[in-house]
């Protein structure tokens, strides 16, 4: 099975819709399954139309706890959180779990072993059938909680299982926007990474970092970008960096409003529009033949 994953520097350049286009494309040949990597606002499951089939809570994060009957109201624990997460109390600190990070320093303070670090259910990942027949896995992270990282790997090691059961030939992994935790988690051990950029500025300048991430893991990438003709002149300056950077451009997509009303239908766009099939097809053609 090849792993690709899609990324972009910077959130709204359309790496979703690109996502589910090429898995709606891609599935007429091959066997293929979804991941929505992007676990602080997944939304690939939504435009695919997912049925859920299963649904698991899952511990990838740890917050502090106080145990009362043994606290007697030293309050070191205060003055050694750097999260300002435990404040003076009457007689005993309070803790906000929403602020705690679980990096245990009050546990190493409290003289009465008082505080105890425990692992929490921060996150949920979901199993399901797309309406178009392929098998759809995202991660969510619960509201207030943090671990984005760790939750994007246990949703990765889902997906692995999935595939292994769906016997699918390709992944397509919908990365979260940046470069933060959860996108390197999402990096790795993938065989190919499409990064979806946009001429603007930001768009610009977030692409380059976004392909020093890709250099660093030394992963083959291809880019595709997006609304190319709201700046003509920038997308040629963004052409001469990928050949600069020996990145090949598997495509260039316009600018319409088609897009927005796919997107608002909850559909990919070569579902709502038929027009756009060919680019996505000739896209999926330049990535297999880059695996043959």
């Amino acid at each position: 099975m090849k792993v690709i994953n899609v990324l972009s520097g910077k959130g709204g350049t359309g790496k979703t819709m690109v996502s589910s286009s090429l898995l709606w494309t891609m599935s007429r040949k091959k066997r293929v399954v979804g991941i929505d990597c992007d676990v602080d606002a997944a939304n690939l499951g939504m435009v695919l139309g997912v049925k859920i089939t299963r649904r698991k809570e899952i511990e990838t994060s740890e917050k502090a706890f106080l145990i009362e009957e043994k606290c007697t109201g030293c309050f070191k624990c205060v003055d050694v959180c750097n999260f300002s997460a435990i404040e003076k109390g009457d007689k005993k600190p309070v803790f906000n779990r929403f602020l705690c990070e679980g990096c245990g320093s009050c546990e190493l303070v409290c003289p009465e072993n008082a505080i105890e670090i425990k692992t929490v259910k921060n996150a949920w990942i979901t199993e399901g059938a797309s309406r178009y027949g392929f098998p759809v896995v995202s991660g969510q992270l619960k509201m207030g909680e943090s671990g984005s990282g760790k939750i994007v790997t246990e949703v990765g090691r889902t997906g692995e299982r999935v595939a292994k059961e769906n016997k699918s030939e390709i992944m397509i992994i919908d990365s979260a926007a940046g470069i933060s935790c959860p996108v390197i988690a999402s990096v790795r051990n993938t065989d190919y990474v499409i990064a979806v950029s946009e001429p603007t500025p930001s768009g610009f300048n977030d692409l380059k970092r976004a392909i020093k991430l890709v250099e660093f893991f030394k992963i083959p990438c291809g880019l595709i970008i997006n609304k190319f003709d709201i700046n003509k002149e920038l997308t040629r300056k963004i052409e001469n960096f990928a050949k600069e950077k020996g990145l090949s451009v598997l495509g260039r997509i316009p600018y319409h409003k088609d897009f927005v009303d796919a997107a608002v239908n909850l559909k990919p766009v070569v579902v709502y529009k038929k027009k756009y099939r060919e680019i996505f097809e000739n896209i999926a053609e330049k990535i297999y033949s880059w695996f043959e």
